[in-house]
């Protein structure tokens, strides 16, 4: 090896090491980034005071086949799945992303017990890791027949690395006899019974089917023991569908749904999502519809429950201030709601998020309804949360601190994991 090659071969592993130690460095500021907001938003946490927040109790919308009753306060929707679970004769299924060892989760382990005890057949489905903090002696206490599924936290073989397989379900649904069928935002817990905004709806008539069936095609690809038979029955509305995503087989929906009714509006789009964290095709639809004199507002917590989520969250607002979106921000409670409503025609409630996990990662069930009464009971909801928000402007955006700018641009590559 003459000298030449030499010094090529020192040059490559010097510019090898300069890339390690600034990767490493970038690395390393990002994690004392967020170790830093972990910190602040501990001591946030014990600060804020729990106050009110604006809600609602409406009756039951008619809808065609059945109807829709859409709640806004968890102690509300507590109160009524538990009622159908006590007044279940048949089979249960029940699925949730979180379920608390609390005062509120144990009300709904023991209703279910008492139901496996009276002779209904009780189906469970929850995620593994949404409940890693819940003690274990929780979901062992459930007796044997009482079937449970609890969904991997990894999987095994091959599947391992399949992208589809890394999901979480972050579904909640409870389905009863065919009779009543639940479909939304809220996990099962005390805080989200009066502390959380999130948005639930109970179905009767024709569309319980389809949730019954939602839940049975998961807990059959996931091999849920015994193996359940596919409803016998099906609908082919015009009004309203189920729309599911499904990782194992890298199939989702949702964002098509949301991506299609926004670029067929022509009045107004009201969105209020937990996590804003759009990609670059969800963007560029806000803001076109902004920019043909479409109404397009977005209700987003002011401070959420993931604090790292609310800085990712920022690296999109300025594109879409700058296109004429309108930015609500949810004052004294956390809005866990995933809502749509449009032209005064349709609406969407469901499990999804605007963000990258839910859009094209998770297991997500999403109701798509067409139907004026319904669109019009959104509305009211929406407006009456609006009234509980600060809009931020594009003024007061620009002027932003520049340590904020500097925390946005540290994070911002970590977006498209979330």
């Amino acid at each position: 090896m003459n000298a030449r090659s030499i010094r090529r071969r020192r040059r490559r592993l010097e510019v090898r090491r300069a890339v390690r130690r600034t990767a490493g460095a970038v690395v390393a500021t990002q994690l004392l980034t967020v170790a830093g907001l972990l910190v602040f938003d501990s001591q946030r946490r014990k600060d804020r005071p729990d106050k009110e927040f604006p809600h609602q109790q409406g009756g039951p919308v008619p809808v065609p086949g059945g109807d829709v009753r859409i709640y806004t306060f968890g102690e509300h929707l507590f109160e009524d799945m538990l009622a159908d679970i006590d007044a279940a004769q048949e089979r249960i299924y029940f699925e949730t992303y979180i379920w608390k060892d609390d005062a509120i989760g144990q009300r709904f382990r023991d209703a279910l017990v008492a139901a496996h005890e009276r002779g209904v057949r009780v189906f469970v489905v929850y995620d593994t890791f949404a409940n890693l903090v819940v003690p274990r002696r929780f979901f062992q206490s459930l007796p044997e027949g009482i079937h449970v599924k609890r969904h991997p936290l990894v999987t095994g073989g091959l599947n391992f690395f399949h992208p589809g397989h890394w999901g979480r379900n972050h579904r909640k649904l409870l389905v009863v006899d065919e009779t009543a069928a639940y479909l939304g935002g809220y996990n099962i817990g005390q805080d989200y019974a009066n502390r959380w905004r999130d948005t639930h709806a109970r179905y009767a008539g024709d569309m319980v089917v389809e949730l019954e069936n939602a839940f049975v095609d998961y807990w059959n690809i996931y091999d849920g023991s015994p193996a359940l038979p596919q409803p016998s029955r099906r609908t082919w509305s015009r009004d309203m569908r189920i729309h599911r995503n499904l990782p194992a087989d890298m199939v989702y929906p949702i964002r098509n749904m949301y991506l299609e009714a926004i670029d067929r509006a022509s009045e107004r789009v009201w969105l209020t999502t937990a996590y804003l964290i759009p990609d670059d095709a969800f963007i560029r639809s806000l803001v076109n519809a902004a920019e043909r004199g479409v109404d397009v507002r977005v209700i987003v917590p002011h401070f959420s429950n993931h604090i790292v989520a609310d800085w990712l969250s920022r690296v999109a607002y300025e594109r879409l201030l700058r296109g004429g979106v309108r930015l609500l921000r949810f004052e004294n409670a956390m809005v866990h709601a995933k809502t749509a409503t449009i032209d005064g025609l349709w609406s969407t409630i469901g499990t999804a998020n605007i963000d990258r996990l839910s859009l094209a990662g998770n297991y997500e069930v999403n109701m798509e309804i067409l139907d004026a009464d319904v669109a019009a009971r959104m509305e009211e909801i929406f407006t009456l949360d609006s009234g509980n928000t600060t809009e931020l402007t594009l003024d007061e955006w620009t002027r932003r601190p520049l340590i904020s700018r500097v925390t946005e641009g540290i994070l911002s590559p970590w977006r498209p994991l979330l």
